[in-house]
């Protein structure tokens, strides 16, 4: 996920993620809270999901930082720059196990806000680097991997309330693409800053 227009206050957002065959299957949610201060954005989150072949949850906690290096009410593209950090522990569900892993990513963020009657449209893409560290991974995983990754999406506000989709696509030192379609919606609180 990426806003790379920014915004102030804190924003709640509730996620809803699909992984395609090579990443697992399965669902995820995921809940996050940021807290914007001008041109900064501090996000921290939490997801849980559930591989088609385990029958326990996977749970991953992480944070990101994004500056909004260009943009704002007058200029109706905006760039940002993000980084991130993603973690999740071991789990075993029958023979399958899913090896710990520490993500960590940076990307650069390119939006064009339309602004429509009643909605604001935030279209993006936020091409990426990523990398995995796995701990004890099983035979046939590497132990560190690095790789390019891109995001397509979209964020639609109605005032504070809103709903967001994106598309995450990353392509495997084995050659797969792990693809991951994404939607959720989210409700914004203007707080004072100045307490």
């Amino acid at each position: 996920w990426n806003v790379p227009k920014g915004g102030t206050g804190i924003t709640i957002y509730g996620d809803y993620g699909r992984p395609n065959t090579e990443y697992g299957k399965g669902n995820a949610f995921g809940g996050r809270v940021a807290l914007g201060v001008g041109a900064l954005t501090l996000t921290a989150g939490l997801a849980s999901w559930t591989p088609e072949t385990f029958n326990d949850r996977v749970t991953s906690y992480g944070g990101t930082a994004a500056f909004r290096l260009i943009g704002g009410t007058l200029i109706p593209i905006a760039v940002n720059v993000q980084a991130g950090a993603a973690h999740n522990g071991e789990v075993t569900s029958g023979v399958d196990t899913l090896p710990a892993m520490t993500n960590i990513t940076g990307a650069v963020g390119i939006s064009v806000w339309l602004p429509t009657p009643g909605v604001s449209v935030e279209p993006y893409i936020a091409p990426g680097v990523r990398f995995h560290h796995r701990s004890n991974p099983p035979a046939g995983l590497k132990e560190n991997e690095t790789n390019v990754g891109f995001v397509v999406g979209g964020n639609f506000n109605f005032g504070l309330v809103g709903i967001h989709l994106a598309y995450d696509s990353e392509k495997f030192d084995d050659g797969k693409m792990h693809d991951v379609f994404g939607i959720g919606a989210n409700v914004g609180l203007r707080v004072p800053l100045g307490m």
